[in-house]
């Protein structure tokens, strides 16, 4: 199974789609986060203000920090390895990064009428 962390800039709740004027990037964020949840992809979203911890314990992250500052956030990491920095990932983003790669093989195999080699 696949794990998509993101590791983001403080946030006042748990989804930031919050208050009289949420930014629609954290609404579209969401949207994707339930699509790749529906997918089977686990996914974790970090504020530094909620779990500055998980930012500690990840050498990628505190690698990235130190040489880029917090510009670099939000960070996504995808299995460990980064796919995106500086904004959020997209659900099409993150599909050419592989995630759906397997899954999309099959589908397409099985509708053919075949079954997938991998």
């Amino acid at each position: 199974m696949r794990k998509l962390e993101i590791y983001e800039l403080p946030i006042c709740c748990p989804t930031g789609v919050c208050g009289p004027a949420p930014d629609p990037a954290l609404a579209k964020l969401q949207e994707d986060i339930l699509r790749w949840k529906k997918a089977g992809v686990i996914v974790e979203r970090m504020a530094i203000n909620q779990v500055p911890q998980r930012f500690m314990a990840n050498p990628t992250v505190v690698e990235l920090l130190t040489r880029e500052g917090q510009e670099v956030l939000p960070v996504a990491l995808l299995d460990g390895k980064v796919v995106c920095k500086g904004k959020y990932p997209t659900f099409d983003q993150v599909t050419r990064e592989g995630i759906y790669r397997r899954k999309f093989l099959f589908s397409l195999s099985a509708a053919r009428g075949g079954t997938c080699p991998l």
